[in-house]
């Protein structure tokens, strides 16, 4: 039996008007670095619950506010803190202007490049290093050196520019997150100006929605130009118990969706999600992310000297909150080359 030429085009055109029926109703994966799982389900489902009218979840958008801890969440964090990383550079750059350093710890230290001298410093040695590299400039000629940085330095170990050690599931979240009309804040121990430079062109994070530990300053008028000088009191050392405090003050509203990486994250969480009161029924998301991949990055977590996740760990049932599992909810780490 011969299909009339009227027929044929009627066939074809149901095929096709199927095709396009099919390729419409499918939508892209939001998170394609990430394995399917429970970790990827969970996201899914509280963001498409606060997001969709109607929905017994749902959170009016100027209430959706996210918060990201920046070391070990969004970018890496080993050896050490990349932060430092700067710091000792700036201060072996601005050393000829301190010859006294050669003979002072803990900057001798540092000149000398014995990091195991430098670690027995302490607390109180570091933050010398990171007054003396930080303050005393004005918040350009600041901001200019972290930008300069940041162009040459390297990672010692993947010998990646330090700026594409950044984590290609979390921006991917990121991107999700304001997608649904969230205000992506990063809440982190790191200093404000530093992560200033880079957060918008690296997260799509603008200056004004970064907190971090701040230092004082002071205004001038240079030569009849309005300056801004750091100057050496730490204002706020935005860790910890300092968190919630640095999200109260800088953002004024609680979180519904908290990310970090280690116990000292734990606050921001329990800001996050712990109910008020009885009658606190607000949806929230707390979210850990545990390092366990030695191959594509790093494994630690209880006994680690940097980014440790011990109390979390065993917190984190209990509160609900989500831990992702590097090596097996992501299904890759850094951003393609």
């Amino acid at each position: 039996m011969k299909l009339r030429f009227p027929t044929l085009l009627t066939i074809a055109l149901a095929c096709l008007t199927a095709v396009a029926s099919a390729q419409s109703s499918s939508t892209p994966d939001p998170l394609p670095s990430w394995n399917a799982g429970a970790s990827k389900k969970a996201i899914i489902t509280f963001v498409e619950g606060v997001s969709k009218a109607g929905s017994p979840n749902f959170v009016p958008v100027e209430e959706r506010v996210a918060t990201f801890d920046n070391d070990g969440t969004l970018w890496a964090e080993q050896p050490m803190y990349f932060q430092l990383f700067f710091a000792l550079d700036r201060i072996r750059e601005l050393a000829p202007s301190h010859p006294e350093w050669k003979d002072t710890e803990p900057y001798r230290s540092v000149l000398d490049g014995d990091m195991k001298a430098l670690a027995a410093s302490g607390e109180e040695g570091l933050m010398k290093i990171v007054l003396a590299s930080h303050a005393g400039i004005s918040a350009e000629a600041y901001k200019e050196s972290v930008r300069d940085w940041l162009k040459t330095a390297r990672h010692p170990t993947t010998k990646k520019p330090f700026a594409q050690m950044v984590y290609q599931p979390m921006l991917e979240l990121l991107n999700y997150l304001r997608a649904h009309d969230f205000k992506t804040y990063i809440v982190s121990g790191g200093g404000v100006d530093f992560m200033r430079v880079f957060t918008k062109q690296v997260y799509g994070i603008p200056p004004e929605q970064v907190v971090g530990s701040t230092l004082d300053a002071k205004f001038e008028l240079v030569a009849g130009v309005p300056t801004i000088i750091k100057e050496g009191k730490l204002l706020l050392n935005d860790d910890k118990a300092g968190k919630p405090v640095g999200i109260y003050r800088h953002i004024g509203r609680r979180p519904v969706f908290a990310a970090g990486n280690s116990d000292g994250d734990i606050q921001m969480l329990e800001y996050t999600t712990v109910p008020r009161n009885s009658k606190d029924k607000r949806p929230n998301f707390g979210m850990l992310v545990h390092h366990t991949d030695a191959e594509r990055e790093w494994a630690y977590d209880r006994k680690s000297h940097i980014g440790q996740l011990n109390k979390g760990l065993d917190d984190a049932r209990a509160r609900g909150w989500v831990i992702v599992d590097m090596k097996d909810d992501w299904s890759r780490i850094y951003p393609p080359e």
